[in-house]
């Protein structure tokens, strides 16, 4: 049997189960104050995750996987980069170890969801669509075991037989991972339906991995101390909880539960320091609201349209505006910082200048970037080099261009890979006394030779003409009943 090597300890843990759309980092954070010892994000699907980019945002303290569309698909912090762990859905094991390796320096662990009945997530092969493929299990979660450092853990739900659930387990325990969590119920099954703890239970005497219990929040766990009640009915190493927590999730304090409306200001807190998603923050107040959602603040919480607006329906609007005015001042003092440091940078032999490509005050299909060419290959030199990054803090571009052996560059940083190439070759064209194609410019050569190029065809194509018409002058006039022949 393979061997994971793990730091994360799977046994008498109380842990906030993975939710679609609740397990984002405020109700994460929230968990962890209140006593949970680990906790799932929402299952985020592994064709998503590759589309993404790693960016530390120093303004929240935090590190954003953030999609081609600037949209935050995952967000963790140092807070709970010990005990998060991350879980994906995935059908393909190539897939799978490649969403673990860019994550497994920001979190605790890596899951697999094997129990989803959702339609959005079984369409692919994924979730509990995966409970009929245990080849495939076997093979996704062995790639991810073997490929990774941090512990490797599934989720399942049970098989219609106890028989075929165990003969299962013991296939996935083979493959070495941490911990297998087993929600008790079956795939067709929903909350309404009793939890077969008979079932948890046999799994968990069959196999020597801890076994984590899910599935008690209907029938079981109303309080903390029903915590242990099913985890002593299950003989489960652990216990994981979701609706419960997604209701209250001050479930998980010793002392017992909070007065709701303080969990929800401390979410609500949460949210606004990390930049939760309003229509996110929404959906989870409403989760722990729900029969009180008919009441004058449940109307107002329904009705909000941004963050300042839900701040307000619980009476939090100076907190909003507080932590608004920190988080943007940060937000200026790094961009200082990161201007000031670039100015003293290493980059003392880069000549600098402070201006931007305008495509206004250029002729159409005429840039600064082709006048720089169009010199370089003039004075027989190799063509312009342009070296471009991403400031991570703005998601702006700064580019060098190097001619010649200098480097040139803009001070100022531009929204596109393409304008701040402009930008440089503009430092560089002003920098050496060189026309950089503006309209306003005499004696525009690019224009000039465009233009040339493109009267070319129809010149010659004039010239043709007027040949034809000159042949048809100079051709010999023959008299009536003469030929050819009778021409020396």
């Amino acid at each position: 049997m393979i061997v994971s090597t793990t730091s994360l300890c799977f046994r008498n843990k109380i842990i906030l189960a993975p939710m679609v759309r609740v397990g984002t980092l405020p109700m994460r954070l929230l968990a962890l104050d209140y006593g949970a010892d680990i906790v799932y994000c929402e299952e985020l699907i592994d064709i998503k995750m590759l589309q993404c980019k790693r960016i530390v945002n120093d303004v929240l303290g935090t590190v954003d996987f953030v999609a081609p569309n600037d949209r935050v698909v995952f967000r963790t912090c140092e807070r709970e980069k010990d005990c998060v762990v991350f879980q994906m859905g995935t059908a393909d094991a190539e897939r799978a170890l490649a969403v673990a390796k860019l994550l497994e320096n920001d979190v605790a662990g890596i899951d697999v969801n094997m129990g989803c009945p959702k339609e959005y997530s079984t369409k692919g092969g994924m979730g509990a669509a995966l409970l009929s493929d245990p080849d495939k299990i076997e093979m996704i979660l062995t790639t991810l075991v073997k490929g990774i450092c941090k512990p490797v853990t599934c989720k399942i739900r049970i098989l219609p037989s106890k028989e075929e659930t165990i003969r299962l387990v013991k296939k996935i325990e083979r493959t070495g991972v941490a911990a297998i969590a087993v929600h008790g119920r079956k795939k067709e099954e929903r909350p309404q339906h009793p939890v077969q703890c008979d079932v948890i239970k046999a799994i968990s005497e069959a196999v020597s991995i801890p076994v984590i219990a899910n599935g008690g929040s209907h029938d079981f766990i109303k309080e903390y101390s029903d915590i242990k009640a099913f985890q002593h009915a299950t003989a489960g190493s652990s216990v994981m909880v979701a609706r419960a927590a997604m209701w209250n999730p001050s479930i998980f304090r010793k002392e017992g539960p909070w007065p709701l409306k303080d969990v929800m200001q401390e979410y609500i807190k949460y949210a606004v320091r990390y930049d939760n998603h309003y229509t996110n923050t929404k959906y989870c107040l409403c989760q722990m609201l729900r029969e009180q959602l008919e009441n004058a603040q449940g109307k107002k919480l329904h009705a909000a349209q941004s963050m300042q607006e839900i701040c307000e329906a619980f009476e939090m609007s100076r907190f909003y505006q507080e932590t608004s005015t920190l988080l943007e001042a940060k937000n200026v003092s790094l961009e200082a910082k990161g201007r000031d440091e670039e100015d003293q940078t290493e980059d003392a032999d880069v000549i600098k200048m402070a201006v931007r490509f305008d495509k206004r005050d250029y002729p159409p299909q005429i840039t600064p970037k082709m006048c720089l060419l169009e010199w370089c290959r003039k004075e027989k030199l190799p063509q312009p080099v342009y070296e471009t990054i991403e400031r991570p803090l703005d998601r702006l571009f700064s580019s060098v261009v190097t001619v010649a052996e200098q480097k040139y560059r803009s001070t100022l940083w531009e929204k596109s890979k393409k304008l701040a190439e402009q930008a440089a070759a503009i430092a560089c064209l002003r920098t050496l006394g060189l026309p950089e194609g503006k309209r306003n410019e005499e004696a525009n050569h690019l224009v000039n030779k465009r233009k040339r190029q493109h009267q070319e065809p129809l010149d010659n194509g004039e010239h043709r003409k007027n040949l034809a018409a000159e042949a048809a002058c100079k051709k010999p006039h023959f008299p009536p009943g003469a030929s050819n022949a009778n021409v020396s």
